[in-house]
């Protein structure tokens, strides 16, 4: 799979890892994952509900998610968000 990250998602990239530095190495190990198999049962990735019933979710940490869309076809991940629960949701 290929990921995309546009320029919005880049600066809320940016604008989350000056606030959490320390998770830039787990960070690169979930972009891996998501790469190679985006439903890893470690990611715990899923589609979502209700007004976000097109994104899918997969967890960075216990608190932190990346909210990302897969074009299947295109085998694309274009990743949308990055925060904890309540910031993305």
């Amino acid at each position: 799979m290929k990921l995309i990250k546009n320029e919005n998602f880049q600066r809320k990239e940016r604008k989350f890892f000056r606030k959490h530095t320390d998770l830039l190495s787990k960070y690169g190990e979930v972009l891996n994952k998501l790469k190679t198999n985006p439903f890893d049962a470690s990611l715990k990735t899923h589609k979502l509900k209700g007004e976000f019933s097109e994104f899918y979710s997969c967890s960075l940490t216990y608190e932190y998610r990346i909210i990302c869309i897969f074009l299947i076809q295109d085998e694309t991940i274009v990743l949308v968000d990055i925060g904890c629960h309540d910031e993305v949701y």
